[in-house]
């Protein structure tokens, strides 16, 4: 029944995920049309990590894996204390956020010769990534108010909304060049100015439905470090910034490899990440969103039974969604990129730059989700620091990787690096919490595994057969993409794999019995 609930719970975030991830994908068309992948997208992407950085290490990040552990151990003791929490926990947000984008927009070309090397010969490129920059800084600030909304929310199994309210940065990007980069002359600073108008939508669309859940009598607004939920909560978020700030590292050191690559590689490895992140949000992410707060509840009343059940649960999913995806961008990932992006200045160079990032980062993609799962599973347990310890081993083989293998591989051998030390990281991870909590998972698990990677199989095989018909690239596309997932769930059910029944359950809304 834990399984079911938490299928459930995944696709709720999951469906709002999708629909957000279909507006991201025409803002990244819409962009991309706009200015392809020459200088300024290559400035205004290395801009965007800067605040984007800062966002994971104090928004996303960390908020949610130490918020979401003590906010539902204090709903299971008394809902009263959890509450005023929450109200100090957005007081003290705010309050310091504001501060620090500040800080960050006095300190802005000191930020950037350290995250772009590359681009100080270049005076013309290093100013405009500067501006850029100082533009978006407040975003952070907005962002990481909606991180800790929807970290809220799931916590109170809403999932839906929170899944979706990131669409409102796509909006907001989507209106800027469409509307404000005209007005501007056609400069790319009015993209700036849509990711902040984005990062303030995607806080707002959350408000009501936190209202909503939000007790009217326990107040909004209070300042202190007294609560001892609180202090908890900073103490459980000085592992996960660091956890936060390995990974994020990790994503700094490619750009600053990329920066002294061929022009263009940053642009290609954000639009090849971009469509890695597609299946991965919708699957792999909305699976650990979804079972972090049964896994928090479970581990506040002892149920280690439960907290297995749940993690078991997660990885099946994984396997079973993320394996053909994996396949199917590896076979048909050229043909999905120049479907997708080759329009205006992104030209047959910037798809093929696009796709030897994407090959590669496909290789890692259900080691990107297992790594959220598993180390969602330490967080319920309030357990930071194991997390940590093995990104940073896994962060320390990614940059040598990326020393080695652009030398071979250029844009490619980052993106193996990045793949190789994911499934490093997450194989660790899974040691480690064999060891704390005895057992993991049984011979049925790995049964189902070798079925799903025949599946995988078979959709690469379909993938390749479409690369074969002389037809037009869309009809290629998406006849290829559909026949691949009709063989995909007619081979699962032939082969009778448990999650085939629970995902088509989903899909045609037939209601179980409540969890």
């Amino acid at each position: 029944m834990e399984e079911k609930g938490l299928v459930r719970s995944a696709s709720e975030a999951g469906l709002g995920t999708l629909l957000s991830r279909i507006l991201g994908y025409v803002r990244d068309m819409v962009i991309a049309a706009k200015f392809g992948a020459g200088a300024w997208a290559d400035a205004f992407y290395v801009a965007f990590r800067i605040p984007n950085l800062l966002r994971n290490l104090l928004g996303e990040g960390t908020l949610g894996t130490s918020f979401i552990p003590v906010f539902s151990e204090y709903m299971v003791k008394k809902e009263e204390d959890a509450w005023e929490i929450a109200k100090i926990a957005f007081s003290l947000l705010l309050v310091v956020l504001s501060c620090l984008t500040l800080l960050g927009i006095f300190i802005t070309p000191l930020i950037v010769r350290v995250i772009a090397p590359g681009f100080s010969s270049s005076p013309e490129k290093f100013a405009l990534t500067v501006t850029l920059t100082r533009l978006m800084f407040p975003f952070l600030l907005f962002i990481s108010l909606a991180a800790l909304a929807t970290a809220l929310l799931n916590s109170m199994r809403s999932f839906f909304i929170p899944a979706f309210a990131p669409a409102m940065l796509s909006a907001g990007e989507i209106f800027s060049v469409l509307v404000i980069v005209p007005f501007m002359g056609g400069r790319i600073e009015g993209l700036a100015i849509g990711v902040l108008l984005g990062g303030i939508g995607q806080f707002m669309a959350q408000v009501p439905q936190m209202l909503k859940l939000w007790p009217k009598a326990a107040g909004y607004f209070k300042l202190t470090l007294a609560n001892p939920g609180v202090r908890k909560i900073f103490r459980l978020m000085m592992p996960a910034v660091l956890g936060a700030g390995v990974y994020q590292i990790n994503a700094f050191v490619d750009t600053i490899c990329a920066s002294f690559l061929v022009q263009g590689t940053p642009t290609a490895l954000y639009y090849a990440n971009r469509l890695v992140q597609l299946p991965l949000a919708i699957f792999g992410t909305s699976i650990a969103t979804a079972a972090l707060p049964r896994m928090s509840e479970c581990a506040a009343r002892n149920d280690t039974d439960g907290l297995l059940n749940t993690l078991a649960s997660g990885f099946r999913m994984i396997f079973f969604l993320l394996i053909p995806s994996m396949a199917g961008f590896m076979v048909l990932g050229k043909p999905i990129i120049s479907v997708l992006f080759r329009y205006g200045k992104f030209d047959s160079f910037a798809v093929d730059l696009t796709y030897s990032a994407l090959l590669f980062y496909s290789l890692g993609l259900v080691s990107y989700a297992g790594v959220k799962v598993a180390a969602s599973a330490f967080y319920s347990m309030q357990d930071m620091k194991t997390p940590v310890k093995v990104s940073v081993a896994a962060m320390i083989l990614n940059i040598e990787l990326n020393l080695i293998l652009m030398r071979y591989l250029d844009i490619g051998g980052l993106a193996l690096a990045t793949a190789i030390s994911s499934s490093i990281n997450v194989a660790l991870l899974l040691v480690f919490l064999k060891r704390k909590l005895g057992r993991l998972f049984t011979g049925e698990m790995f049964v189902s595994l070798w079925k799903m990677c025949l599946t995988g199989a078979a959709v690469a095989a379909v993938c390749a057969g479409a690369l074969l018909w002389r037809v037009n690239p869309y009809v290629k596309v998406c006849s290829g993409i559909i026949l691949s997932v009709v063989v995909f769930f007619a081979l699962s059910a032939l082969l009778r794999i448990e999650e085939t029944g629970q995902v088509m359950r989903i899909v045609f809304r037939k209601k179980s019995r409540p969890v």
